[in-house]
Protein backbone atom coordinates (compact mmCIF):
# COMPACT_ATOMS: atom_id res chain seq x y z
CA UNK A 1 0.00 0.00 0.00
CA UNK A 2 1.47 3.35 -1.02
CA UNK A 3 2.10 5.96 1.67
CA UNK A 4 -0.30 8.44 0.08
CA UNK A 5 -2.90 5.79 -0.60
CA UNK A 6 -4.17 4.58 -3.94
CA UNK A 7 -7.27 3.81 -5.98
CA UNK A 8 -7.49 0.64 -8.09
CA UNK A 9 -10.06 -0.10 -10.78
CA UNK A 10 -10.47 -3.60 -12.18
CA UNK A 11 -13.22 -4.43 -14.68
CA UNK A 12 -13.97 -8.07 -15.40
CA UNK A 13 -17.12 -9.86 -16.56
CA UNK A 14 -19.18 -6.69 -16.29
CA UNK A 15 -18.14 -5.94 -12.68
CA UNK A 16 -16.06 -2.83 -11.99
CA UNK A 17 -14.27 -3.31 -8.66
CA UNK A 18 -13.02 -0.04 -7.17
CA UNK A 19 -10.65 -0.46 -4.24
CA UNK A 20 -9.33 2.46 -2.20
CA UNK A 21 -6.56 2.18 0.36
CA UNK A 22 -4.49 4.27 2.73
CA UNK A 23 -1.98 3.13 5.38
CA UNK A 24 -3.82 5.05 8.10
CA UNK A 25 -7.01 2.99 8.41
CA UNK A 26 -8.07 3.79 4.85
CA UNK A 27 -8.50 7.47 5.65
CA UNK A 28 -9.11 9.83 2.74
CA UNK A 29 -6.81 12.78 2.00
CA UNK A 30 -8.04 15.35 -0.52
CA UNK A 31 -6.05 14.00 -3.47
CA UNK A 32 -7.31 10.47 -2.85
CA UNK A 33 -10.90 11.73 -2.65
CA UNK A 34 -10.60 13.43 -6.02
CA UNK A 35 -9.04 10.34 -7.56
CA UNK A 36 -11.86 8.23 -6.14
CA UNK A 37 -14.48 10.56 -7.63
CA UNK A 38 -12.77 10.39 -11.04
CA UNK A 39 -12.54 6.60 -10.86
CA UNK A 40 -16.25 6.28 -10.07
CA UNK A 41 -17.03 8.52 -13.05
CA UNK A 42 -14.70 6.46 -15.25
CA UNK A 43 -16.37 3.20 -14.24
CA UNK A 44 -19.80 4.72 -14.69
CA UNK A 45 -18.96 5.76 -18.25
CA UNK A 46 -17.28 2.47 -19.18
CA UNK A 47 -19.56 0.42 -21.41
CA UNK A 48 -18.04 -2.88 -20.28
CA UNK A 49 -18.93 -2.17 -16.64
CA UNK A 50 -22.49 -3.15 -15.76
CA UNK A 51 -22.27 -2.83 -11.98
CA UNK A 52 -19.75 -1.30 -9.55
CA UNK A 53 -18.40 -2.88 -6.37
CA UNK A 54 -16.81 -0.34 -4.00
CA UNK A 55 -14.47 -1.64 -1.31
CA UNK A 56 -11.38 -0.75 0.67
CA UNK A 57 -8.19 -2.72 1.16
CA UNK A 58 -7.40 -4.87 4.17
CA UNK A 59 -9.40 -6.72 6.80
CA UNK A 60 -9.78 -3.97 9.40
CA UNK A 61 -11.27 -0.47 9.00
CA UNK A 62 -13.40 0.25 5.95
CA UNK A 63 -12.68 3.97 6.11
CA UNK A 64 -11.46 6.29 8.88
CA UNK A 65 -12.85 9.34 7.11
CA UNK A 66 -10.92 12.58 6.81
CA UNK A 67 -7.15 12.58 7.13
CA UNK A 68 -6.23 14.26 10.43
CA UNK A 69 -2.78 15.05 9.05
CA UNK A 70 -4.38 17.03 6.27
CA UNK A 71 -7.01 18.62 8.51
CA UNK A 72 -4.41 20.09 10.84
CA UNK A 73 -2.42 21.43 7.88
CA UNK A 74 -5.35 23.54 6.61
CA UNK A 75 -4.49 27.23 7.03
CA UNK A 76 -7.11 29.09 5.00
CA UNK A 77 -10.83 28.96 4.31
CA UNK A 78 -10.14 28.15 0.66
CA UNK A 79 -7.97 25.17 1.61
CA UNK A 80 -10.65 23.95 4.01
CA UNK A 81 -13.44 24.25 1.49
CA UNK A 82 -11.37 22.43 -1.15
CA UNK A 83 -10.62 19.58 1.23
CA UNK A 84 -14.20 19.00 2.35
CA UNK A 85 -15.48 19.40 -1.19
CA UNK A 86 -13.52 16.24 -1.94
CA UNK A 87 -16.18 14.29 -0.06
CA UNK A 88 -18.83 16.21 -1.97
CA UNK A 89 -17.25 15.25 -5.28
CA UNK A 90 -17.25 11.56 -4.35
CA UNK A 91 -20.87 11.60 -3.15
CA UNK A 92 -21.99 13.45 -6.28
CA UNK A 93 -20.07 11.02 -8.48
CA UNK A 94 -21.91 8.15 -6.81
CA UNK A 95 -25.22 9.97 -7.13
CA UNK A 96 -24.77 10.65 -10.85
CA UNK A 97 -23.26 7.27 -11.70
CA UNK A 98 -25.60 5.39 -14.09
CA UNK A 99 -24.57 2.02 -12.64
CA UNK A 100 -25.75 0.35 -9.43
CA UNK A 101 -23.01 0.67 -6.79
CA UNK A 102 -22.61 -2.13 -4.26
CA UNK A 103 -20.66 -1.33 -1.10
CA UNK A 104 -18.61 -3.93 0.75
CA UNK A 105 -18.06 -2.65 4.29
CA UNK A 106 -15.61 -5.02 5.96
CA UNK A 107 -14.90 -2.95 9.08
CA UNK A 108 -15.48 0.27 10.97
CA UNK A 109 -16.52 3.43 9.17
CA UNK A 110 -16.04 6.91 10.58
CA UNK A 111 -17.23 10.30 9.31
CA UNK A 112 -16.64 10.37 5.59
CA UNK A 113 -16.57 6.58 5.60
CA UNK A 114 -20.18 6.60 6.77
CA UNK A 115 -20.90 8.98 3.91
CA UNK A 116 -19.48 6.49 1.41
CA UNK A 117 -21.48 3.63 2.94
CA UNK A 118 -24.62 5.79 2.72
CA UNK A 119 -24.10 6.77 -0.91
CA UNK A 120 -23.85 3.23 -2.29
CA UNK A 121 -27.07 1.72 -3.61
CA UNK A 122 -26.77 -1.57 -1.71
CA UNK A 123 -24.47 -2.26 1.23
CA UNK A 124 -23.06 -5.58 2.41
CA UNK A 125 -21.26 -5.42 5.76
CA UNK A 126 -19.34 -7.52 8.25
CA UNK A 127 -20.65 -7.68 11.82
CA UNK A 128 -17.61 -5.69 12.99
CA UNK A 129 -18.61 -2.73 10.80
CA UNK A 130 -19.59 -0.23 13.48
CA UNK A 131 -20.27 3.32 12.30
CA UNK A 132 -19.60 6.72 13.83
CA UNK A 133 -20.09 10.37 12.88
CA UNK A 134 -17.30 12.04 14.83
CA UNK A 135 -17.40 15.48 13.24
CA UNK A 136 -19.44 17.29 15.92
CA UNK A 137 -16.96 16.18 18.58
CA UNK A 138 -14.23 17.77 16.43
CA UNK A 139 -16.11 21.05 16.35
CA UNK A 140 -17.10 20.68 12.69
CA UNK A 141 -20.26 18.64 12.12
CA UNK A 142 -21.10 16.13 9.35
CA UNK A 143 -22.21 18.83 6.93
CA UNK A 144 -20.96 17.41 3.63
CA UNK A 145 -21.69 13.71 4.19
CA UNK A 146 -24.87 14.51 6.13
CA UNK A 147 -27.25 14.68 3.15
CA UNK A 148 -26.22 11.20 2.00
CA UNK A 149 -26.55 9.76 5.50
CA UNK A 150 -29.90 11.45 6.14
CA UNK A 151 -31.24 10.28 2.78
CA UNK A 152 -30.39 6.69 3.69
CA UNK A 153 -31.39 6.43 7.37
CA UNK A 154 -33.76 9.36 7.92
CA UNK A 155 -33.50 12.60 9.87
CA UNK A 156 -34.11 11.09 13.32
CA UNK A 157 -31.33 8.48 13.10
CA UNK A 158 -28.99 10.95 11.41
CA UNK A 159 -29.61 13.47 14.21
CA UNK A 160 -28.85 10.78 16.78
CA UNK A 161 -25.56 9.86 15.11
CA UNK A 162 -24.57 13.49 14.67
CA UNK A 163 -25.28 14.68 18.22
CA UNK A 164 -24.16 11.56 20.07
CA UNK A 165 -20.80 10.99 18.37
CA UNK A 166 -20.53 7.42 19.61
CA UNK A 167 -20.14 4.06 17.92
CA UNK A 168 -23.24 2.34 16.53
CA UNK A 169 -22.91 -1.35 15.79
CA UNK A 170 -23.75 -3.16 12.58
CA UNK A 171 -27.11 -4.37 13.92
CA UNK A 172 -28.14 -0.75 14.49
CA UNK A 173 -26.95 0.18 11.01
CA UNK A 174 -28.89 -2.74 9.54
CA UNK A 175 -32.06 -1.76 11.40
CA UNK A 176 -31.84 1.81 10.08
CA UNK A 177 -31.27 0.76 6.46
CA UNK A 178 -27.66 1.92 6.23
CA UNK A 179 -26.63 -1.70 5.67
CA UNK A 180 -28.77 -4.12 3.68
CA UNK A 181 -27.12 -7.37 4.80
CA UNK A 182 -24.65 -8.19 7.59
CA UNK A 183 -22.46 -11.30 7.72
CA UNK A 184 -20.66 -13.10 10.54
CA UNK A 185 -17.51 -13.91 8.56
CA UNK A 186 -15.40 -12.08 6.01
CA UNK A 187 -15.63 -15.13 3.75
CA UNK A 188 -19.43 -14.86 3.69
CA UNK A 189 -19.22 -11.12 3.07
CA UNK A 190 -16.83 -11.50 0.15
CA UNK A 191 -18.72 -14.39 -1.40
CA UNK A 192 -22.18 -12.85 -1.13
CA UNK A 193 -21.04 -9.45 -2.41
CA UNK A 194 -19.37 -11.07 -5.42
CA UNK A 195 -22.38 -13.29 -6.16
CA UNK A 196 -24.73 -10.30 -5.93
CA UNK A 197 -22.53 -8.26 -8.27
CA UNK A 198 -22.47 -11.15 -10.75
CA UNK A 199 -26.27 -11.33 -10.66
CA UNK A 200 -26.71 -7.60 -11.22
CA UNK A 201 -24.17 -7.63 -14.07
CA UNK A 202 -26.57 -9.88 -16.00
CA UNK A 203 -29.52 -7.49 -15.67
CA UNK A 204 -30.58 -4.63 -17.92
CA UNK A 205 -28.22 -1.62 -17.73
CA UNK A 206 -30.99 0.60 -19.06
CA UNK A 207 -33.27 -0.45 -16.20
CA UNK A 208 -30.45 0.11 -13.70
CA UNK A 209 -29.94 3.63 -15.05
CA UNK A 210 -33.62 4.47 -14.72
CA UNK A 211 -33.76 3.04 -11.19
CA UNK A 212 -30.76 5.12 -10.17
CA UNK A 213 -32.63 8.24 -11.30
CA UNK A 214 -35.56 7.27 -9.10
CA UNK A 215 -33.38 6.36 -6.12
CA UNK A 216 -31.77 9.82 -6.15
CA UNK A 217 -34.84 11.82 -7.11
CA UNK A 218 -34.97 15.12 -5.28
CA UNK A 219 -31.18 15.40 -4.98
CA UNK A 220 -30.60 17.31 -8.21
CA UNK A 221 -29.40 20.41 -6.34
CA UNK A 222 -26.60 18.58 -4.50
CA UNK A 223 -23.78 20.05 -6.62
CA UNK A 224 -24.47 23.48 -5.17
CA UNK A 225 -25.75 22.30 -1.80
CA UNK A 226 -22.68 20.19 -0.99
CA UNK A 227 -20.43 23.06 -2.02
CA UNK A 228 -22.25 25.29 0.49
CA UNK A 229 -21.87 22.58 3.13
CA UNK A 230 -18.13 22.36 2.37
CA UNK A 231 -17.89 26.09 3.00
CA UNK A 232 -19.34 25.61 6.49
CA UNK A 233 -16.81 22.87 7.29
CA UNK A 234 -14.02 24.89 5.70
CA UNK A 235 -14.74 27.75 8.06
CA UNK A 236 -15.18 25.67 11.20
CA UNK A 237 -12.00 23.62 10.69
CA UNK A 238 -10.02 26.83 11.31
CA UNK A 239 -11.52 27.33 14.77
CA UNK A 240 -9.33 27.10 17.86
CA UNK A 241 -11.60 24.38 19.23
CA UNK A 242 -11.06 22.09 16.25
CA UNK A 243 -7.34 22.71 15.97
CA UNK A 244 -6.83 22.06 19.69
CA UNK A 245 -8.92 18.89 19.49
CA UNK A 246 -6.94 17.48 16.56
CA UNK A 247 -3.59 18.37 18.13
CA UNK A 248 -4.57 16.66 21.38
CA UNK A 249 -5.88 13.62 19.50
CA UNK A 250 -2.59 13.25 17.62
CA UNK A 251 -0.65 13.51 20.89
CA UNK A 252 -2.77 10.81 22.49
Amino acid sequence: MEEKGKIDLNIKDGIAVITFSHPKSNSLPGELLRNLAKTIEEAGNNYSAKVILLQSEGQKAFCAGASFDELISIKTFEEGKKFFMGFGLVINAMRKCPKIIIGKIQGKAVGGGVGLASAVDYAFAHKSASVKLSEFALGIGPFVVGPAVQRKIGLSAFSQMSIDSDWYDSDWALSKGLFNKVFDTKEELNGEAQAFAEKLAELSPEAAFEMKRIFWQGCEDWDLMLEKRAEISGRLVLSNYTRNYINQFKKD
